[in-house]
């Protein structure tokens, strides 16, 4: 058993309560490897931004579960060494899909956990949430339940249609589940196509897609219902396309990718919704990065310079969305 605040990590529950009050998000951004991490971390600790390092179970199989424990007591030390005296992040598991899932990240020190167990009937919904909550709350860890199922493909996690949050049920779900924050489904989803072009209409000076707007009514309505108490939108991802072209032009092929316009996150995040989930951006953007390096030096085989370019790129991205889109710049 190992104790997150052993690794110097925080849980989520006082950043949220401060987010809320504060009228910003928290980034929760997914990392895969050394590079995004790297990014995120500089990004965070420059800014001075409380920071969730999500990690997806299938992320978690990836980096393997003991190095990733010595990766987020690494982060820790290196926002220290960045200048970031007392560091605010959190590890969370992202679509955790199992009780044994969750409890082994609780183990190995993560400091919140998330059970999506959307999917299921609402009672097993609830059950399922209630059995993680016990258990992660011995060890103080925080947990983010789900309710209403986002449209969208990411690593283990795909639905092919979206059904948003029924309003009427998050009270009864939030008191019986006893979780600490809550993903709601407002018209978000995973991966660089949240959207298909029959859902968007084109802009005919550009021709580009234009996106739905997003169910804020629905948002308002949980607001209204469950005051002040913390909600997490997932799959809001901006899919920014610079990225999109640059690969396209260097022999990618993402036709039609496109996320959630940034000025609806802005609104979003002035309200009740304290933690905003992004991955596809920073999957853009390494992307982009290896992609032009090795077009303009087709010789080049050293893993640091294209790998190098692609944190560059990433950290650039994270300090956006923190000062320019989430607002939680200068918050810890």
């Amino acid at each position: 058993m190992v104790s997150y605040k052993e690794l110097g990590l925080v849980n989520t529950r006082e950043m949220f309560a401060k987010a809320i009050k504060g009228g910003y998000a928290i980034p929760a951004f997914n990392f895969n490897n050394m590079e995004q991490l790297q990014a995120i971390i500089k990004a965070a600790a420059e800014t001075k931004s409380p920071v969730i390092l999500q990690v997806s179970k299938g992320a978690r199989n990836y980096a393997n579960q003991t190095l990733l424990r010595y990766m987020a007591q690494g982060a820790v030390e290196y926002a220290k060494e960045l200048g970031w005296e007392k560091p605010q992040i959190v590890l969370h598991l992202d679509h955790g899909d199992s009780f044994e899932l969750c409890k082994s990240c609780v183990d190995f020190g993560f400091s919140s956990v998330m059970i999506d167990a959307s999917s299921l009937p609402y009672e097993e919904n609830i059950a399922l949430t209630k059995k993680v909550v016990e258990y992660a709350h011995k060890y103080d860890v925080t947990v983010e339940a789900e309710l209403g199922v986002l449209a969208g493909v990411e690593d283990e996690v795909s639905s092919a249609v979206s059904h948003y949050t029924k309003p009427e049920e998050v009270v009864d779900f939030a008191t019986r589940s006893g979780c600490d924050s809550l993903a709601i489904s407002i018209g978000t989803s995973h991966g660089a196509y949240k959207f298909t072009p029959e859902q968007c209409t084109r802009d005919p000076k550009t021709g580009k897609l234009v996106p739905p707007p997003l169910a804020f009514d629905v948002l308002d309505a949980v607001m209204e219902q469950l005051p002040g108490f913390p909600i997490v939108l997932h799959g809001s991802s901006s899919v920014p396309q610079e990225y999109v072209d640059m690969i396209n032009s260097l022999g990618g092929k993402l036709p039609d990718a496109i996320g959630i316009p940034e000025e609806q996150l802005r609104k979003a995040a002035k309200s009740a919704v304290c933690k905003i989930n992004i991955d596809s951006d920073s999957r853009l953007a390494f992307t982009a990065a290896v992609r032009k390096v090795l077009t303009e030096k087709p010789g080049e085989f050293d893993p640091r310079k294209y790998c190098g370019l692609a944190r560059d790129f990433m950290e650039d991205l994270y300090k956006h969305k923190i000062i320019d889109v989430l607002g939680s710049d200068g918050k810890a």
